[in-house]
């Protein structure tokens, strides 16, 4: 992308404070993650919403890297973890209520969204996942648990098209004709 993609500006919010906000009333704590380069910046961006941040040291070694880090910052006793990306700022607002009702409903170890027939993001994971989440290194994030075992895993359709994420100054470019 060239800059700062979570911060970028999108119909007067930053494309992060979008996403951290179709979470944040779901959830009892929201742990954002992000490199020490820009954590004031993002502090900024999410004044006053209820979210604690962890600084992941080595951001560059990818998405996963920030996954175990997230992982490790939640506190003890916590069930499930819902791990959301914070470039994908159009998630459906019934995406978060239908996994969480989905895991009180089955609970099973993993459930992911389905929309119209692709897998997305964001996941919830059980607290006997913790130790695979806080393992991860590199930047394929937690796919390869997801599609480990599928015994384990909810899968929830979602009748919608996967929500874009913001990768390129193209995909920055169509949200704001979405």
């Amino acid at each position: 992308m060239g800059r700062q993609k979570l911060l970028l500006d999108l119909r007067g919010k930053p494309v992060l404070r979008w996403s951290v906000e179709r979470v944040v009333a779901h959830v009892e704590d929201l742990v954002v993650v992000t490199g020490g380069d820009d954590a004031a910046a993002v502090r900024e961006a999410l004044a006053g919403l209820a979210v604690r941040f962890a600084i992941n040291p080595r951001p560059r070694d990818g998405q996963g890297s920030s996954i175990a880090v997230g992982v490790a910052a939640l506190e003890s006793g916590t069930q499930a973890v819902l791990v959301a990306l914070g470039d994908q700022p159009r998630v459906p607002a019934a995406v978060v209520p239908a996994l969480l009702a989905a895991f009180r409903a089955e609970r099973k170890a993993i459930v992911a969204p389905v929309y119209r027939g692709v897998q997305g993001t964001p996941v919830l994971f059980a607290g006997e996942v913790f130790p695979e989440l806080r393992a991860l290194t590199g930047d394929a994030g937690a796919r390869a648990l997801v599609n480990a075992d599928p015994a384990r895993v909810t899968r929830v359709p979602i009748d919608a098209p996967m929500p874009p994420d913001v990768d390129t100054p193209e995909d920055y470019a169509r949200l704001h004709v979405e």
